[in-house]
């Protein structure tokens, strides 16, 4: 028997400042991460005004994670402690397998007009894997899949298998997919998914159905519930899906269309230690991390794995 994911539950995305004054809209983050298991954060940065991005992410480390920043507009200029940098353009992605450790800094610029505006995603890394060496995966806009489908429905393979079409990010444990779905006015978009992995969407533009049975709108804000009473609720920019097990998603678009990131990935289920951008299994590795990082001792390879399309 087939059986249709239902939303479990809606959260919007709260405004918040990190690094050196960047202006972001938080999808979900630490409150809300033992249910997104394995992804811990989803920030979205979108902005006009520079004075609200241009101080960037100074130098900081990361550890036991991965790091997934998706541009939309503008540019982030990035380079770490060991001499990899570059530029991550519109529409290309770069995926950071943090694990044993890096330290880096990202500084966005906007285009011409001042626009910035992108994602970036933070997953977990299973215990057998927070200490592997670190690799970069980054991925231009062109050698990104975009898939054309029947009514204008249009779908960006990041990572993931979409009608046979695999995404240019490979070889990530707890195998993850991360689409870029675009559905015209009032067309639906079916996909199926794997049965026991955690998946969510975040609306982009637009407006959209995300459940078959179009239920109530709900979203939690400051830890608070709330519902609105109104039936077949269009769910809004900003807002986080998250869907209950099954075999697959149904989103119906709105009367303007809808755009929405849809990420799915397998559960790690092993205990988490959190502090900034270091994520652990106990508090006795996370102190070591930090004890590391002010000793300089926190870097163990002095080269990155790196691969570049």
């Amino acid at each position: 028997m087939v059986n249709p994911r239902r939303i479990r539950k809606i959260i919007k995305s709260m405004p918040t400042i990190e690094g050196a004054g960047v202006h972001l809209k938080r999808a979900f983050g630490f409150q809300q991460a033992p249910e997104l298991d394995p992804f811990l954060l989803l920030d979205e940065f979108h902005s006009r005004n520079p004075e609200e991005y241009m101080m960037g992410f100074p130098w900081h480390p990361h550890r036991g994670i991965e790091v997934i920043t998706y541009v939309l507009e503008g540019e982030i200029k990035h380079e770490d402690i060991i001499g990899n940098r570059g530029l991550i353009r519109p529409g290309d992605v770069q995926w950071i397998t943090a694990g044993s450790g890096i330290v880096h800094q990202e500084i966005p610029t906007g285009d011409k007009n001042g626009q910035l505006r992108g994602f970036q995603l933070w997953a977990n890394l299973q215990a057998s894997h927070k200490t592997i060496e670190p690799r970069y995966q980054e991925i231009k806009s062109n050698k990104i899949p975009e898939l054309l489908m029947e009514k204008g429905l249009k779908v960006k393979i990041i990572c993931g298998d979409v009608n046979g079409i695999e995404g240019s990010v490979r070889e990530i444990v707890t195998d993850p997919e991360y689409i870029d779905v675009t559905v015209p006015a009032e067309e639906k978009f079916s996909h199926i998914t794997i049965p026991g992995h955690t998946v969510f969407a975040y609306v982009i533009e637009g407006k959209g159905y995300f459940d078959e049975e179009r239920e109530l709108c709900a979203f939690e804000a400051e830890g608070r519930r709330y519902i609105d009473p109104s039936e077949n609720c269009a769910i809004e920019p900003g807002s986080v899906i998250l869907y209950t097990d099954g075999d697959f998603i149904e989103v119906i678009a709105g009367e303007n269309g809808v755009r929405f990131l849809l990420i799915s990935g397998k559960p790690i289920r092993e205990p988490v230690a959190w502090y900034g951008s270091i994520v652990m299994n106990t508090q006795e590795e996370l102190k070591t991390a930090f004890e590391e990082y002010r000793k300089n001792t926190f870097v163990k390879y002095l080269r990155c794995k790196k691969l570049t399309l």
